[in-house]
């Protein structure tokens, strides 16, 4: 349940997208990336024991007679908190801190992690680590689109977080009418978005950072919010490219 947007660090867009790469940027780009390199070795850590501790994975996942795997009360219960925790911020932090953010960051990385674990029960080990490279390596790719262009990308941010809650309700939808061709749309879908959300958010992070002129309190919440929201597209993005790239257990 990562597919949300989480935009509390938006801040007015310069003029102009021909700006000068100085070191305060480099710097500012690389505290967001280490931040989002570290969650996601977290949250893949955790994965790997929910998935694979027997003794953890019995109080998360279930599997069924018939070999599909379902989720306990309590795996619905951490599979629904990042979404829970995302909605909260939206009404419990009007004015975030660096260390509000903070802890947010890494509550939604635990839990979107321990979660991950059903992946090590449907999809081969193989499969999970090549999907897993692929995702960095367009990952990487589409960020540095995002962040050399001076094409001015907000004109499809709009049209990018349109199609999130389009997805999210076909998802549902499909949660009932479980459809395997419908499945594949969304997947595709779902590739294509989060693919344009990775160069959106990436070349957004750079105009915040020329629009808060250095003030170090704000800074440093723009930089949690990057993180979680590049963490969020990559995470939908690996899940998004298993339904084509993964093997079944």
């Amino acid at each position: 349940m990562s597919d949300f947007r989480n935009d509390g660090y938006a801040r007015p867009a310069p003029a102009s997208l021909d700006m000068s790469v100085d070191a305060g940027l480099r710097a500012f780009m690389l505290g967001v990336y280490n931040k989002l390199a570290l969650g996601l070795v977290v949250a893949g850590a955790l994965a790997y024991v929910t998935g694979n501790v027997p003794a953890v994975q019995q109080m998360l996942f279930a599997v069924g007679p018939d070999g599909r795997v379902g989720l306990t009360m309590l795996g619905m219960v951490v599979q629904f908190s990042p979404l829970v925790l995302l909605f909260g911020s939206m009404f419990f932090m009007k004015n975030p801190t660096a260390g509000g953010v903070n802890l947010l960051y890494w509550a939604v990385v635990a839990t979107i992690g321990a979660g991950l674990g059903l992946l090590f029960l449907r999809y081969t080990n193989g499969s999970l680590a090549s999907t897993f490279f692929v995702t960095a390596a367009a990952f990487g790719a589409l960020s540095l689109v995002g962040y050399t262009t001076k094409k001015n990308l907000s004109g499809m941010g709009t049209f990018l977080i349109m199609g999130v809650i389009g997805l999210i309700i076909a998802s549902v939808v499909n949660m009932f009418m479980q459809s395997g061709v419908m499945y594949l749309i969304i997947s595709g879908a779902g590739v294509l978005i989060f693919s344009g959300l990775i160069a959106y958010d990436t070349q957004r992070l750079k105009m915040t950072y020329y629009a808060l002129g250095g003030e170090q309190a704000a800074m440093g919440v723009a930089t949690g919010f990057g993180a979680l929201s590049l963490f969020i597209n990559f995470v939908n993005l690996f899940q998004f490219l298993l339904a084509f790239m993964g093997s079944r257990e």
